[in-house]
């Protein structure tokens, strides 16, 4: 059970307090409410891109890396479809200086031509070296617009194409930061060597009197049931073929999000699932293959992708994975199959809460979510999905309409 009290200042800002005695650190988690989903189609990588320019300094502190180093602490951020998450932990002591630096970017973030330049320059190189010069880079640009029509989860948080960050204009970022970044729109969590009553002092100090700003309503178009499967192929110079096949699933606060986990472990969770066993080590036909979900908060992909062996063609590998599909789709898997999955969850759950900083992470998310408490009852939803439920889950997911694939041949000829 992790502990935690909750407030809620004048200005909307959400602070969550975790007091942790036995450490002599303590985190300080910004998480604020905004993420690829809330970016307009033509203008897309703006939350991706603010992750880098929040670090570029504000109106009254030149760098933010600097200070919080002398401060003997660390920091880093990142970006989803769904939110944007900042972070740093230092020694309780010097907590202060996390509060000063959060609270100074939140209330005036400096902008400039040059600092846009700058963290414009940095995004252009990580599009290019992860998307489009990469091996496979393009596969989640591809996957994305084919399985989604009109929800903004069709574009990669990175955004949808370089040149909305090349044209970026310095109004639309300023636009896009007092839109988003205010603290109606954001969740404090602070875990750690700390008290409630000191936390309360300095969030009061440091974050009290900036604005609260007009709270962000979303207005995001919902995707349609797809009714068809869909269908792309590619040939690029990649070392072996590939497959990539996804399926639309549940949100993430429904409850079959979690049957739908459970599927995807069974099928692809370690060297021991059974596609690695029967695809790989068994048939030989690819070389590796994962099983995985987006964990998206609106309704999300399950995807099988896996790079063939050489000689094996993306039919044949398609065929081994449908009879897979099919075994799971018609066959009940057994209690001992169940429990082992449960029970990697509920390792992997009680791994993660170690980390201060995974904590302090956790009730940010699961805040944003709706409720931080659901920390200390999501494992009771993993533990309550029954056999029957994962039979059923399967053949609502695993349908032909259901479908969207992509085969990516490789040039390179031997």
């Amino acid at each position: 059970m992790i502990k935690f009290e909750k407030f809620v200042l004048n200005n909307g800002l959400r602070v969550i307090v975790h007091e942790d005695k036995s450490t002599p650190m303590a985190v300080v988690d910004v998480m604020y409410d905004v993420g690829a989903r809330d970016e307009d189609e033509d203008h897309t990588g703006f939350a991706h891109l603010f992750e880098h320019l929040m670090f570029g300094g504000s109106l009254h502190i030149e760098s933010y890396d600097e200070p919080l180093q002398m401060a003997g602490g660390e920091n880093n951020a990142y970006t989803s479809s769904d939110l944007t998450n900042y972070f740093c932990q230092l020694p309780t002591e010097n907590i202060e200086t996390a509060f000063w630096l959060e609270s100074d970017r939140m209330l005036s973030l400096a902008f400039n031509e040059n600092s846009l330049e700058v963290q414009r320059k940095v995004v252009i190189e990580e599009f290019k070296e992860h998307y489009i010069n990469k091996p496979y880079g393009d596969v989640w640009h591809k996957l994305r617009d084919l399985s989604y029509k009109v929800h903004p989860y069709k574009w990669m948080t990175i955004g949808k194409k370089l040149s909305h960050i090349e044209n970026a204009t310095l109004q639309e970022v300023k636009d896009f930061f007092h839109k988003h970044y205010t603290p109606s729109n954001a969740i404090l969590t602070v875990a750690g060597n700390v008290s409630v009553d000191q936390v309360k002092q300095l969030v009061k100090k440091w974050f009290g009197d900036i604005p609260a700003g007009n709270k962000y309503e979303r207005k995001i178009k919902q995707e349609p049931v797809q009714k068809e499967p869909r269908m792309m192929e590619i040939t690029a110079p990649v070392p072996l073929d590939a497959l990539f096949k996804c399926w639309h699933i549940s949100s993430r606060l429904d409850q079959r999000y979690y049957t739908a986990e459970i599927i995807t472990e069974i099928l692809g969770g370690g060297t021991s699932s059974r596609l690695f066993q029967r695809l790989v080590k068994e048939k030989q036909l690819f070389s590796s293959i994962d099983c995985s979900q987006t964990g998206s908060i609106d309704p999300g992909l399950l995807s099988i992708s896996g790079r063939l062996l050489k000689g094996v063609t993306i039919e044949e590998g398609e065929n081994a994975v449908f009879a897979e599909l099919e075994k799971i789709k018609t066959e009940m898997i057994s209690v001992a199959e169940l429990e082992k999955v449960k029970n990697k969850t509920e390792s992997m759950i009680a791994f993660e809460d170690i980390s201060l900083m995974n904590r302090a992470n956790s009730l940010a998310n699961y805040e944003l979510l709706g409720d931080a408490n659901l920390m200390n009852t999501e494992l009771e939803k993993y533990q309550a999905v029954t056999r029957e439920e994962v039979l059923e889950e399967c053949r609502n997911i695993f349908t032909d309409n259901n479908s969207s694939t992509l085969y990516y041949r490789s040039s390179v000829k031997e």
